[in-house]
């Protein structure tokens, strides 16, 4: 609960910020073209606050609903206009000045994303090596023989640097590819290309994580079992725990590795466990309970202590990414781009049936994301914040009327049949718009309360 204020904060910010950058594509395209804009609010509904402005007294507004935001324009379809502002008017305007206006939402979500990738790419990071774990049995990455300790250089012959990168890369390909060939470097140096079988990515609608069916994890180092530090205070204090204890078994339980006992003590939360301890050369019985603390809705258990060595480890994992400006602007547009495509493709295999609607994410998924992201690091959340504002611009453009697609469908329409549509038939589109949005905002709602129910 404690952390609530920091993730509603972190969902307000790239919540206001988007539906402000989308407005004022909206707003400024008008304002070229010659168009009046009598309000520009952020949000729906009462009023919060008000503010008139320039020398069209434009009302800018904060209404009490933030789920989006509108500019209202003025138009001879909502209120007489005076004969002498009817060229300010925006039903007045050719076509292609009404496409420019409408289509100028989405475009400020797109570039947007473009600035935030770019500085991001520019200032650099601290990313994840792209290292793998050691699959599970019967995984397509098993089966391709990939390993612990495996780093892959190349995917189809191009090149990844970081974990996001494989990640991404992997995605995007298991969309539309049967495999994809892996060039990795083991951990004596050895390069080998390995063929990763992709259809399974894809099974149950792509619920879930993708690459946890293809058995594709993040490395992790057999550490020793060895005790490096015990917190003050905490259980493992409290057992008699100490630095250099090499913890052999729990609950008789042999334990081979680090791994081993974080994923005893994680699902162990407030539960007395027995541990078999070696101490300067002796065998020894401690009995502990691990702390129950809840974690992005998960009650995991925590002893207190930490392993040997492990900053070391850490530090090898992880590499410095940045870009010259020109070469970062490049990277930006592609991303931008990439991940725009991918959307819309998503978007079509759900119409289709091929991928959930249980993969739709409302306001508490994306709340719960912003806030996560927040707290690695101002790249993640930037990153984040791109990635919302793509997803908005995708979303906006689909021919759905109410939405700037359908409106641009409108006049693509307008444009074949030479004359506008009639006003019943817009009525009756806007009537099938409304019901398609409340259809998808109610799938969505109901996705993140089966994602809070289970954790």
């Amino acid at each position: 609960m404690s952390q609530l204020p920091f993730y509603l904060g972190a969902f307000v910010i790239v919540l206001g910020v988007l539906i402000v950058i989308h407005e004022l594509g909206h707003y400024t395209a008008a304002r070229l073209c010659g168009v009046k804009v009598l309000r520009f609010s952020v949000g729906f509904g009462p009023v919060l606050w008000q503010r008139c402005l320039g020398r069209d007294q434009t009302a800018w507004s904060v209404s009490a609903l933030p789920l989006g935001g509108y500019v209202r324009m003025l138009d001879e379809r909502e209120a007489p206009v005076d004969v002498a502002e009817q060229h300010r008017a925006f039903n007045r305007q050719t076509v292609g000045r009404r496409s420019f206006i409408v289509a100028a939402g989405p475009l400020a979500n797109f570039s947007l994303a473009i600035l935030l990738y770019w500085a991001v790419f520019m200032a650099g990071s601290q990313e994840l090596l792209p290292i793998l774990g050691g699959p599970p049995d019967d995984t397509p990455a098993a089966m391709a023989q990939l390993a612990n300790g495996d780093q892959v250089r190349r995917v189809d012959g191009e090149a990844v640097a970081t974990w996001s990168d494989l990640r991404w890369a992997l995605l995007h390909k298991a969309v539309d590819q049967e495999s994809a060939d892996l060039e990795v470097m083991d951990e004596r140096g050895l390069i080998v290309t390995r063929r990763l079988f992709l259809a399974s990515a894809g099974e149950d609608g792509w619920e879930g994580d993708a690459l946890e069916r293809l058995g594709i994890r993040f490395y992790r180092p057999e550490l020793p079992p060895v005790i490096g530090r015990v917190v003050a205070d905490g259980p493992g204090e409290a057992a008699g725990l100490q630095p250099g204890d090499r913890v052999l078994e729990i609950d008789q339980k042999p334990i081979a590795n680090w791994h081993d006992l974080v994923l005893i003590v994680r699902d162990s939360a407030d539960i007395w466990l027995q541990l078999t301890i070696e101490r300067d050369g002796e065998l020894l019985t401690v009995d502990a309970r691990p702390e129950g603390k809840t974690e992005q809705g998960r009650t995991l258990g925590k002893l207190g202590i930490a392993v040997a060595d492990g900053e070391a480890i850490k530090r090898d994992l992880r590499t410095f990414v940045s870009y010259p400006p020109l070469d970062a602007l490049f990277k930006a547009v592609e991303e931008t781009w990439d991940k725009s495509v991918f959307s819309l493709v998503m978007l079509g295999k759900m119409l289709t049936g091929e991928v959930s609607l249980k993969n739709l994410s409302g306001p508490v998924t994306i709340a719960d994301y912003a806030g996560q992201s927040a707290r690695l690091g101002i790249d993640y959340y930037l990153k984040f914040m791109a990635m919302v504002s793509i997803s908005l611009g995708v979303l906006n453009l689909l021919p759905i009327p109410v939405l700037d697609g359908g409106h641009l469908m409108y006049y693509l329409l307008e444009v074949v049949r030479r004359r506008p549509l009639s006003e019943r038939a817009m009525e009756i589109g806007q009537r099938i718009g409304l019901s398609i949005l409340f259809a998808l905002m109610a799938f969505a709602f109901l996705n993140d309360i089966n994602r809070l129910l289970g954790g």
